[in-house]
């Protein structure tokens, strides 16, 4: 079992963040805004929105605190709030459902399918007269099956939020995933592909999303302000801004990525091409072979018996152990525990239908999920279920030592 923690990108800090961090000390400005005509002035932030806008290939990035606060901005973007309803997957990080609810929006739980992502299948089962938004979360690297989401949202004309906060890199069809749907969240948290530690990136094509995403994120401000301003905010907002501290790790990083993601893809290859799977046991589906991360590699077990003896053998656990990132572990979702003096969108009447969340209220995605284990590529992380595996640097004798115990441990399956 790895003993670090963390994503790949957190494996591949060095010299290159050091020297983004000094430029903002020595310069003294700390906040993301100060005088354009001082020299001293890195601007770090803001080249990091133009370097990931120019990656992704979209027009408009805002880096934010987080990629909690990415999904709020997206969702107050679209003025998604009061009596909308979100359709998202049951399997995904809490904060996909929690922005949604603390948007006073109500969050309409999907399945998933064998991808680990959103069936697109059970979003049209989900969709009512409320339904304003559909957001497909890229889980674990790979990219939702993005042309049949885009089809029904076309059909019912519904806004699509990509949820790309374990997806940076990936791509869909030759298009980076964010650059889909009408907008999209990034994390830079530190068990993403890329990280500041923490902080995060709305990003979208269209402008009058981008002001609104910008103003939300910054007191209502127009884009790209330099300083105080009186009389030009847009709407009112909150304060997500991420720091020029923040902004210089998360620039050295998205210079790192195509690194990153050719380093995560041959050894996710190495280790696949070692593997002997019996016929019974399955690698999940990959949605597009050619443009997932390749952060994880999930093994699918024909019943929740053989997964939980492999799990136990290999001193790891299924997914639908991994905390919140599933449904049912998600006490404060399910208990509607709201804070106090917010009325609970789930039961509002004047909503029109009272909500109820329950365990086991998905029952294929409670399958898939309790017959599915993750083995780490390039996110170690217990939390996620994959405490077991590789990690970016992992050599090549160090790959097929772990190849070699999987392949020991599958003999042992029935």
């Amino acid at each position: 079992m790895n003993k670090r923690i963390g994503g790949p990108g957190s494996f591949m800090i060095g010299e290159e963040e050091k020297r983004e961090l000094l430029d903002v000390i020595e310069g003294g400005y700390l906040f993301r805004y100060g005088a354009e005509d001082d020299p001293l002035f890195q601007k770090k932030v803001l080249t990091f929105e133009e370097e990931f806008a120019r990656y992704l290939d979209i027009e408009y990035c805002v880096a934010v605190n987080s990629g909690t606060s990415a999904l709020l901005t997206c969702l107050a973007a679209l003025g998604i709030g009061p009596g909308d309803e979100v359709i998202v997957p049951g399997y995904t990080f809490i904060a996909s459902i929690s922005s949604i609810v603390l948007s006073r929006a109500i969050p309409v739980l999907a399945e998933i399918d064998e991808s680990l992502t959103l069936d697109p299948e059970d979003i049209r089962k989900k969709i009512t007269d409320k339904t304003k938004a559909i957001m497909p979360v890229h889980m674990l690297g790979n990219p939702c099956d993005m042309d049949a989401v885009m089809e029904v949202a076309r059909e019912h004309d519904l806004f699509v939020i990509e949820d790309c906060c374990q997806a940076a890199g990936a791509s869909y069809h030759g298009k980076k995933v964010g650059t889909i749907g009408h907008i999209g969240a990034f994390s830079l948290n530190m068990f993403k592909t890329f990280t500041a530690g923490d902080g995060g990136a709305v990003v979208t094509n269209d402008f009058d999303l981008y002001e609104r995403a910008f103003g939300f994120h910054d007191q209502g401000h127009k884009p790209r302000r330099s300083g105080v301003e009186i009389g030009r905010r847009s709407l009112i907002g909150l304060d997500f801004r991420m720091n020029e501290l923040t902004g210089a790790v998360a620039l050295a990083q998205v210079r790192k990525m195509d690194t990153i993601l050719t380093l995560l893809r041959s050894k996710k290859k190495k280790l696949k091409e070692l593997l002997h799977i019996p016929e019974n046991v399955k690698f999940r589906t990959i949605n597009d072979p050619e443009g997932e991360c390749a952060t994880l590699l999930t093994l699918i077990f024909p019943n929740k018996d053989s997964a939980d003896v492999f799990a136990q053998e290999a001193g790891t656990e299924t997914i639908s152990h991994s905390g919140w990132h599933v449904y049912n572990n998600m006490e404060q979702i399910l208990g509607k525990k709201v804070p106090t003096d917010y009325p609970c969108p789930y039961e509002c009447e004047a909503y029109g239908r009272k909500r109820e969340y329950t365990k086991n209220m998905l029952p294929r995605t409670d399958d898939i999920l309790e017959r599915s284990i993750n083995i780490s590529i390039g996110v170690v992380d217990k939390g996620l279920g994959s405490a077991f595996g590789i990690n970016i640097n992992s050599s090549d004798e160090e790959i097929a030592e772990v190849a070699l115990k999987i392949n020991d441990l599958l003999r042992k399956i029935p």
